[in-house]
């Protein structure tokens, strides 16, 4: 390889392929790309830093808004280790409902990620239709909870809303639907030659590298990796439902479509179980609002992949530390080696195909002012004084405008 022949190309932070910020230095040798460098940061809003001056109860409505798809997602995983902390046993009947949400949540990320898939090699009529169908998904989610993205439908101890027998049927009649639709999908995905050739040996990845890397969830799984948090380590009622772990062994963008649509259809089987065999009784305990010192670690398969919070009590009704790991954080680990050799045309397709969320993984290095041995560590509102002063600096002042804002709200 001659490095006179390498062209570096920027893909990012703002490009229409991606529709959050980063940004992936491109090498090429003529189409092919031989190197990939990744930069993330452009998105990073300091979550874990600010639950730290939160109660509890308001860190289930700030992780809530980690990601708008895994919502559901990041809030039990939290939940789960302050329960676990405090000693709550959550009532069955509220450990059944988190179960159905979190199925709904999965079918609906499912459904978005197979349009914008479709919508990155050219096809924007399976996009029209699938962004279609998870309307359905959305406006259940609204009926049940009032909200179509956040559904604030946890509380510590449980849920925080019941269904009633109507919504248990309009929820089965719409399952019923999203299945023929998706067993259409599935056709198209298997006998529509374009779409199979356009996807087929794009963003291989074997399964020694997974392994290698940790690659987890469907990207994990279409590399032939037999592992789900829901089997592996099961929480809510999942040790109680009957379902299998999808797995494909093609290792590449048409094995992960392959592994979504599958995991659809028992999104749908878990949905119906959940409702058909649904317990009596509360759907919540009481929980404390100062929470025992402790520690915790908790696992949830989130839509994209296994999801890891970990929380540190001190006895107080704050936490003294909330660690988030998202499953897009090791994922992007598998980038370059899944595009390596492979044209500039599917870099596109390959970085979308692990489902991305950069709000969900965005890291912010901190830099500490030594005095005299003793770290420093910067406050919330030096934090945010910090970043005021870093944009006024660099010539984006918000100053007249605020006080435009403060005079029209008066």
């Amino acid at each position: 390889m001659n490095p006179d022949k390498i062209v570096k190309i920027p893909m990012g932070p703002q490009h229409p392929a991606l529709k959050e910020p980063a940004c992936f230095t491109i090498s090429l040798n003529g189409e092919k790309l031989v190197d990939l460098d990744l930069r993330l940061g452009y998105n990073h809003r300091g979550i874990e830093k600010a639950a730290e001056e939160r109660t509890y109860i308001q860190n289930i409505y700030l992780l809530e808004r980690i990601c708008g798809i895994c919502s559901h997602s990041h809030t039990t995983c939290m939940i789960q280790c302050v329960e676990q902390i405090a000693g709550l046993e959550v009532p069955a009947r509220g450990r059944w409902l988190r179960t159905m949400v979190g199925e709904l949540e999965r079918v609906h990320s499912h459904l978005l990620w197979l349009g914008v898939a479709a919508h990155e090699v050219g096809f924007d009529t399976l996009l029209m239709y699938s962004w279609r169908d998870r309307e359905i998904v959305m406006d259940l989610l609204a009926a049940m909870t009032g909200n179509r993205v956040n559904y604030s439908f946890n509380l510590i101890g449980g849920a925080k809303l019941d269904i009633t027998e109507e919504q248990k049927k309009d929820i089965l009649k719409a399952v019923d639907a999203l299945e023929e639709r998706t067993k259409y999908y599935i056709e198209v995905a298997t006998e529509e030659t374009t779409l199979v050739a356009r996807l087929s040996n794009v963003g291989y990845i074997s399964l020694d590298d997974v392994m290698r890397i940790g690659v987890v969830g469907p990207t994990g799984r279409a590399s032939g990796l037999d592992s789900d948090a829901r089997k592996d380590d099961p929480y809510a009622a999942y040790d109680e439902i009957p379902f299998k772990v999808i797995t494909d062994t093609h290792c590449d963008v048409y094995g992960r479509a392959l592994v979504r649509m599958g995991e659809l259809m028992e999104s749908y089987k878990i949905i119906r179980y959940v409702l058909q065999n649904l317990p009596d009784g509360p759907i919540a305990v009481k929980a404390p609002r100062k929470i025992p010192a402790g520690e915790a670690i908790s696992r949830y398969e989130a839509p994209r992949g296994e999801d890891v919070h970990y929380v540190r009590a001190n006895g107080t009704d704050k936490p003294e530390r909330m660690r988030v790991r998202a499953p897009t954080m090791v994922n992007l680990l598998a980038v370059p080696k899944m595009l390596k050799g492979d044209n500039l045309a599917d870099v596109a397709i390959t970085i979308a195909a692990i489902d991305p969320c950069f709000s969900c993984t965005d890291r912010a290095i901190r830099v500490s002012d030594y005095d005299g041995g003793n770290a420093k560590v910067m406050t919330w509102e030096e934090t945010r004084q910090f970043s005021i002063d870093w944009y006024r600096k660099n010539g984006v002042d918000f100053t007249e405008l605020n006080k435009r804002f403060a005079n029209r709200i008066k």
